[in-house]
């Protein structure tokens, strides 16, 4: 999944307005997809963690709309419903919650893993043993009766390859834009990316030093208007 990971759809972020409403009547509009990772584009759905917390799963068809969009979902395959929708934040929040953990060195909280470890079961298709006509044991694969249960699944076990595996722990980040929260997978050869994207929080910060450096400095006993 990780090398191919490919989102169905794809483009620059959509800078949040200043004013919004509360709750959005749909977050779409506001997904982006720089993660890199499948869960922590899902991470990224709720957006501004630094100041206002935004949340663009709002809707249970917003997360069966995000799933598909992220080549999880086939359309309209599985049923979504507010108790769905409460477990896919709790498993968001979770990841995160671990994500954050490793970016800062420290431990992940024994809660966030066990969540994350919940969902592994529903990871589809799984080994089945089963009879054959002729009373033989054969084994084949169960694919799970609940598509989008199984759709979150894979977003757990995304999460649990990044986490239980050293090299891949070591690339995960956080933007390091104080004005952004997103969390991305670093594929750079050095490993020594900053930001989630050069073109957005990357070019800002280059305008800003840009800026400190040609600023003219105020001269000495100089008083403004006041």
């Amino acid at each position: 999944m990780q090398a191919g990971y490919l989102p169905r759809t794809t483009g620059p972020a959509r800078d949040l307005p200043e004013t919004l409403p509360s709750p959005l009547a749909s977050g779409a509009p506001y997904w982006y997809w720089l993660g890199g990772r499948p869960s922590l584009d899902f991470v990224n759905t709720l957006r501004e963690r630094w100041r206002r917390n935004v949340e663009t799963l709002v809707t249970p068809h917003d997360l069966g709309d995000w799933l598909h969009a992220a080549g999880l979902l086939a359309p309209g395959a599985g049923a979504t419903d507010a108790s769905a929708l409460r477990e896919a934040h709790a498993l968001r929040e979770a990841i995160d919650a671990a994500v954050s953990a490793a970016v800062a060195g420290g431990p992940a909280p024994h809660d966030a893993v066990a969540a994350i470890d919940g969902w592994l079961w529903a990871t589809a298709p799984r080994p089945h043993l089963m009879l054959g006509d002729d009373g033989v044991p054969c084994l084949g694969e169960h694919v799970g009766s609940d598509p989008l249960r199984a759709a979150l699944g894979a977003v757990a076990l995304d999460a649990a390859q990044l986490l239980g595996a050293p090299a891949e722990r070591a690339r995960l980040r956080i933007c390091a834009s104080d004005t952004c929260s997103a969390r991305f997978y670093d594929r750079s050869r050095s490993g020594t990316r900053r930001w989630c994207s050069m073109r957005a929080c990357g070019n800002a910060a280059k305008v800003r030093r840009h800026r400190a450096r040609t600023s003219s400095p105020i001269p000495s006993g100089f008083r403004g208007s006041p």
